[in-house]
């Protein structure tokens, strides 16, 4: 095992974009080397394989952070990478094999997102979804000012119908082998916090941190406790 440091390497979700981590990449400083990825939001098969590029481009060993739809994204990509020493999961999916983000979601009650959604044809084929302009405050971002939440409102990423319904393509997730670390908010409005707890659990995460009143844009919310959680996980596997 090399001596080098890893790299976080903090991947966004649907309705998110990759300078949601900025709080959080500040909170980190210099201290550790930080890399916040675009994440295409086309499907999990293909932002898998867009993500190992991005790992390969690193050289060296990585962190992987996810938010929302990332869990998805990660768990595929560094499933059989020996360069991931381990996973954190912000507000994020820890799929099992075959299970979809629309799945997960569901598996407890809670969700409003649907409610929220508009969506459109591509031309790729199928529809991309987006939160409403109108909802995206209260739905995704409830605890951050008007003024950031219309901001993040409008440059938020559409994700891809098929995106969110694929199932976990690996036989292996990643978080059966890794050490994972899970950082969420009982605010989540997208994903309930019971399957939180639920894939937390399941994952027998070495880290466990739930932020009262935290929504689902936690990273842009309580990027402190989400800087922590990296932290802590960075300690974790010898950074």
């Amino acid at each position: 095992m090399s001596d080098q440091k890893p790299t976080a390497v903090l991947v966004h979700g649907a309705f998110a974009e990759s300078a949601s981590w900025n709080g959080v990449i500040e909170r980190l400083g210099y201290a550790y080397s930080v890399v916040a990825a675009a994440n295409p939001l086309r499907s999990v098969t293909a932002d898998a394989a867009y993500l190992r590029d991005v790992i390969r481009g690193i050289g060296g060993p990585v962190l992987l952070v996810a938010h929302s739809y990332a869990g998805m994204v990660v768990t595929e990509a560094a499933a059989g990478d020996p360069t991931v020493r381990g996973l954190v999961y912000v507000n994020a999916f820890a799929p099992e094999t075959g299970e979809s983000a629309l799945a997960l979601s569901a598996k407890f009650p809670g969700s409003t997102l649907g409610d929220t959604l508009v969506s459109y044809p591509v031309s790729s084929g199928g529809n991309e979804v987006a939160i409403g302009q109108d909802a995206y405050h209260t739905q995704f971002a409830a605890d951050v000012s008007d003024d950031m939440a219309a901001l993040m409102a409008r440059t938020q990423r559409p994700v891809t119908e098929q995106a969110l319904g694929e199932g976990l393509p690996t036989e292996a997730p990643a978080w059966q082998t890794l050490p994972s670390w899970f950082v969420f908010g009982d605010g989540d409005r997208n994903i309930p916090v019971a399957a939180h707890r639920f894939m937390a659990e399941r994952a027998g995460a070495r880290g466990v941190r739930e932020v009262v009143g935290a929504s689902h844009a936690m990273a842009v919310s309580q990027p402190g406790e989400v800087a922590e959680s990296i932290i802590e996980a960075m300690r974790g596997v010898g950074a």
